[in-house]
């Protein structure tokens, strides 16, 4: 059982417990899964980037990803339907919490001018969603084999009912956020 899962059981719930909101342990918010996700819009005009781009999202997730296909085609991206355009990732279990830790303990701070991460990007159901615009802020990516710098989206889904509930989850969990 990974640290932040053991954290989680025995710190984050019965905080969470004490504050009365919750009469119930499985009412208690938790981390759901974890969604990585690139797009790769350059895909269209070469076909490599997409295998260099699956080759990072792997090394970072530690599984291989899903293909993301175009659901519209449009006219001025060259663009059809169908045609691979990026990659996603879902970790859930001990690969989730594994990957939250390193997120969180190795990742973030390694960003430059890093001052916390935005807490407005919750959206109304407890969720939250990060962009890092550069994936070599990971330790598994090599820079010097890194043919270009892509940007990944990082969706943490939570079972808080609540933007407020997400929050307090998070933080609890080790999130930085910046004081606004």
């Amino acid at each position: 059982m990974s640290g932040l899962k053991e954290k989680y059981r025995k710190e984050v719930v019965p905080s969470l417990m004490e504050q009365g909101l919750y009469t119930n342990v499985m009412q208690v918010p938790r981390l759901e899964k974890i969604v990585l996700n690139i797009g790769v819009g350059e895909a269209i005009q070469n076909a490599k980037a997409l295998e260099s781009a699956e080759k990072d999202l792997t090394a970072i997730a530690g599984q291989h990803p899903v293909i993301t296909r175009a659901k519209k085609s449009i006219a001025a991206f060259r663009l059809r339907e169908g045609m691979a355009i990026g990659l996603k990732v879902t970790l859930r279990g001990d690969r989730m919490y594994h990957f939250y830790d390193k997120l969180v303990s190795t990742v973030l701070p390694r960003l430059q001018e890093f001052q916390g991460v935005p807490p407005g990007a919750f959206d109304s159901r407890g969720n939250y969603t990060l962009g890092l615009k550069e994936q070599i802020a990971f330790p598994e990516i090599e820079y010097d084999k890194v043919d270009k710098v892509r940007g990944l989206e990082i969706t943490v889904v939570t079972t808080a009912k609540t933007k407020e509930e997400g929050k307090r989850l998070l933080e609890l969990l080790g999130m930085p956020f910046s004081k606004d």
